[in-house]
């Protein structure tokens, strides 16, 4: 359950993040900064969970390729 639960976790937080930065390109809107302040602890927190999310993602292209067989 705790690897579920962690992929589950980490694509969430990630979506949130990409959603956010969508709202600044288009809009010029930070919402995270809106809701929680600028540069505040708990926004910190925020973009460090999103970081730290989308640093883990990264193992998912290893689970991408392992299925896959070499043809030749």
């Amino acid at each position: 359950m705790g690897n579920k639960f962690l992929n589950c976790f980490a694509l969430t937080i990630s979506i949130i993040g990409a959603l956010n930065w969508g709202l600044i390109g288009f809009f010029n809107l930070n919402l995270v900064a809106l809701l929680f302040g600028s540069m505040s602890w708990l926004s910190r927190i925020i973009y460090a969970l999103v970081g730290l999310c989308g640093l883990y993602l990264f193992s998912f292209y290893g689970m991408t390729t392992a299925g896959e067989e070499k043809v030749s």
